[in-house]
């Protein structure tokens, strides 16, 4: 027999008053939530009910605002959160001490969309995505001592050093790309390599809301929707283009009704449940045959657009503080798997030390594994290149034969 305990508690308002004014979208309070511990065959369930969690454009009907987890399912979103987080923490502190060098964009507070995306996605699935990578990039695969050890030119790294921060690959993902806006039309192309192929995968391609005004962001939605493509074009709204608001920046600041032939979903992107069951409704909607989708996803970054921005010459530290303080997507999950008691707070500090061990020991592996010699320089230029084959160098004297 299932035994249902039932605790009734209330979210602060402040973080979803921020969302409204730089998003001119929330129009309503933080509903009641009501989180509920349920005995199940695999352990105990949460669930509870998110009502504001959505909006549409161009739909009848949505995914459902009740969500719900396993306990194994809640510890392991909490624990791939955490290592996000970290992993991003420690390329902070890594580029403030000149490990790391060049461009840098940060994932912090973003951490629910990709964690809770790939989580209703198939593994043959394609990612395509923005600059501000690295989280995606540890999702498709890459482990954490992969992106650090990129991300400081080493040999070990996912691309053996020669990407850095932006151009971070692995099986089906195929990027982090530097040019704002071209990985749109790049994942629409990846969309129609599925269909050509008769699979029943998606190409998830993914934005900032300051790309979402490019102009080969509107042609990719054109053609997906002409040819019924099977991409999901996902706007991450972190509420800044930049160093400036979306609300200034875009006549309408609501990404997810930007097509008026392409149907949307706004989902809260600080709860990962709510962009799991949206990215579920979604993929189920375009490996159907129906064509490409929108969803925005609000979410928020608590560091500046990249390195160089210090993030608080437009926004106040007030107001970071307060989306930690009552919207942050990893204390917030946390504190409904405490209150539900799907999980305990000694458990989660055990995590908390597991994550904290890997991000050490990869961090240590990013600092002194080998960096690239130079001569790898004029390796991958051709595919293959015939033996004893030498390819010049900056003037007519200088000649490598090269391996690869």
């Amino acid at each position: 027999m299932n035994i249902y305990t039932k605790l009734i508690f209330r979210l602060q308002s402040n973080g979803r008053r921020l969302l409204v004014q730089q998003q001119q979208k929330i129009n309503s309070s933080i509903p009641l939530l009501t989180t509920s511990i349920r005995e199940a065959s695999t352990g105990p369930t949460l669930e509870y009910d998110a009502p504001n969690a959505y909006k549409f454009h161009m739909l009848d009907k949505g995914p459902s605002t009740h969500v719900s987890c396993t306990r194994e399912e809640g510890l392991d979103y909490y624990r791939k959160m955490q290592i996000v987080r970290r992993m991003e923490a420690s390329a902070n502190n890594m580029y403030k001490a000149k490990l790391i060098r060049g461009f840098c964009h940060l994932y912090s507070g973003q951490e629910a969309v990709c964690i809770g995306m790939k989580a209703a996605m198939d593994k043959n699935d394609s990612v395509i995505t923005a600059y501000r990578a690295h989280g995606w990039t540890y999702m498709m695969g890459v482990s954490v001592t992969g992106v650090l050890a990129e991300l400081t030119g080493r040999k070990t790294g996912c691309a053996e050093g020669r990407g850095g921060s932006m151009h971070m690959y692995a099986p089906n993902f195929y990027g982090g790309n530097g040019i704002v806006g071209a990985q749109v039309p790049l994942g629409a192309g990846v969309a129609f390599a599925h269909k050509y192929r008769g699979e029943q995968n998606v190409c998830v391609a993914l934005y900032g809301d300051g790309a979402a005004n490019q102009g080969q962001v509107f042609e990719a939605f054109n053609m997906a929707k002409l040819w019924l493509l099977p991409c999901i074009f996902v706007c991450e709204n972190n509420g800044y283009g930049m160093g400036t608001s979306s609300a200034r920046a875009s006549a309408n600041p609501n990404f997810y009704k930007r097509c008026e032939y392409i149907p949307g979903i706004w989902v809260d992107g600080m709860d990962v449940l709510a962009v799991r069951e949206a990215t579920r409704f979604v993929r189920d909607w375009c490996v159907s045959g129906k064509g490409p989708f929108i969803m925005e996803m609000a979410t928020y970054r608590y560091f500046g657009h990249s390195m160089s921005d210090p993030g608080t010459s437009y926004r106040t530290r007030e107001e970071i503080q307060d989306v930690r303080k009552s919207r942050d997507p990893i204390t917030s999950f946390r504190e409904k798997l405490v209150s539900a008691k799907v999980a305990t707070e000694e458990e989660f500090k055990e995590i908390d030390n597991e994550v904290k061990k890997i991000i050490e020991d990869a961090e240590n592996h990013a600092q002194n594994d080998p960096e690239l010699h130079v001569d790898e320089l004029y390796s991958n230029v051709y595919t293959s290149p015939p033996a004893n084959f030498k390819i010049r160098g900056c003037d007519n004297f200088t000649f490598k034969e090269i391996s690869k």
